[in-house]
């Protein structure tokens, strides 16, 4: 199977111009995302190829990338999104991918076996999109649930199959509900885990359906929403859930502001 994971690098941003060159304890930003996705195609079984690309807007990221000896391919500047930019990457390439990992940039604490078990499980049984969700414990829970009174709409929760992993639905609330929580909490072991999926925004793509993704006109639950993940699932394509574990490294998603830049600095301390 022929994998490409590609690293969407844009120089634009509203709060951090050119986040990609951002140093983080000595390293940039891209550097440590390189980093991570070269450790994630270590960990890949035997029969798997893959290569690592950025796709950039920016002869500056260009350059530094090189530098740092990953592959570079230039991508206009208009992409809407980090998925666009990936869907013009992967068109450049002479040797099409049977399955494509877009690597958020701006991530650079995401653990590399999220990266390999992705890949595996599509591998195992592949579909047009895959994507990673965690078990929150009662206390993760917990804490999700007092941060959305003040951000309501941070953190996407996932529910779908046990059986094939295969998604249902997403959502900014809190999903499912839990009739007999006390029930359930009473009874719970040191250790046991709530019944509520974190989603975690990483996605891989059959290569067709990033071409796809593109054409196909947004809903009115994405809209309200704002996820476009459901007009995958609205559309009636399969996307299905890989549940990882973070292992009790630290958690946190993209670095997208100045205060995010004071907590990355800090977890890395």
């Amino acid at each position: 199977m022929r994998v490409a994971i590609i690293i969407p690098a844009r120089y634009g941003s509203t709060r951090l111009q050119g986040k990609p060159l951002l140093m983080l304890a000595g390293k940039t930003m891209l550097e440590r995302v390189v980093e991570l996705s070269r450790t994630a195609i270590t960990q890949l079984d035997a029969g798997i190829e893959a290569q690592l690309y950025v796709a950039t807007d920016h002869d500056g990221i260009a350059d530094h990338a090189r530098m740092i000896g990953a592959d570079c391919l230039m991508t206009p500047s208009e992409c809407a999104t980090g998925t666009d930019r990936v869907a013009h990457a992967v068109a450049q390439l002479n040797m099409q991918p049977d399955f494509v990992l877009n690597m958020q940039g701006d991530a650079p604490f995401t653990p590399p076996h999220f990266l390999s078990e992705m890949i595996h499980a599509y591998r195992d049984q592949p579909c047009d999109v895959i994507t990673p969700v965690t078990q929150l414990s009662w206390a993760q829970l917990d804490a999700l649930r007092t941060a959305k009174i003040s951000t309501p709409f941070s953190g996407t929760c996932a529910v779908f199959r046990t059986e094939d992993g295969r998604a249902l639905w997403f959502s900014k609330k809190i999903i499912p509900a839990i009739r007999k929580e006390s029930a359930m909490r009473s009874t719970a072991g040191e250790g046991d885990l709530s019944p509520v999926y974190r989603h975690i925004g990483l996605y891989g793509y059959r290569t067709p359906m990033l071409a796809t993704y593109a054409t196909i006109p947004e809903t009115e639950l994405e809209q309200l929403e704002g996820l476009e993940q459901l007009r995958i699932l609205e559309h009636g394509y399969v996307m299905r859930c890989v549940p990882v574990s973070y292992h009790g490294a630290p958690s946190m998603s993209g670095i997208d502001s100045p205060e995010d830049v004071v907590r990355a600095e800090a977890l890395l301390a």
